[in-house]
């Protein structure tokens, strides 16, 4: 079902390469107002089968190893690891935006003297998760093969269901403008 809504909406877009483009004068488009940015809904799975990495630690998702992706951080030069380890399953989501805002008020005083550019992440209403696991750890490498290797798992999460957001994320620029 879902390649047949793929096929019929591929090929309904050569129909919005036939609207013409016009010039617009400078004094009409002082009429115009808008508002910029971008609308996102979709669904992300991932690794339900498992990764492309088979040795004594990762594995495909039917065998007692690790099956999913993993993300290390480091947050100190001489530290340790934290990982999201054997993350797997599915997540979808509509009504994610993405925009340009302007602070230059606000943050209690602050915003005045930012006055810069910031993105802004509007959260979804809802975010459908199915089977979605991952386990968070801390460990000795970013990496299982890499040498010394060793892992401390503090604990697992399994969703399933809907959850509720409100609200967006302001993502500051660092350095100067």
């Amino acid at each position: 079902m879902r390649s047949v809504l793929i096929a019929v909406s591929m090929s309904l877009l050569p129909f919005s390469a036939l609207a013409e483009l016009s010039s617009i004068s400078d004094s009409d488009m002082s009429d115009v107002s808008g508002q910029g940015g971008v609308y996102l809904s979709g669904e992300i799975a991932i690794n339900e089968n498992g990764g492309p990495i088979q040795n004594a630690y990762w594995g495909d998702c039917s065998d007692q190893k690790k099956c999913g992706a993993r993300l290390a951080f480091q947050t100190r030069d001489s530290g340790g690891w934290f990982v999201l380890d054997d993350i797997r399953g599915t997540f979808s989501f509509q009504g994610l935006t993405l925009k340009v805002r302007t602070i230059d008020s606000g943050f209690g005083g602050d915003g005045a003297v930012f006055n810069r550019d910031v993105l802004e992440i509007g959260l979804p209403d809802i975010v459908r998760f199915d089977d979605v696991r991952f386990t968070y750890a801390t460990s000795s490498t970013a990496r299982p093969t890499d040498a010394g290797f060793q892992q401390t798992d503090i604990y697992s999460v399994e969703m399933n269901g809907d959850v509720v957001m409100q609200g967006n994320v302001l993502v500051f620029p660092t350095g100067n403008p």
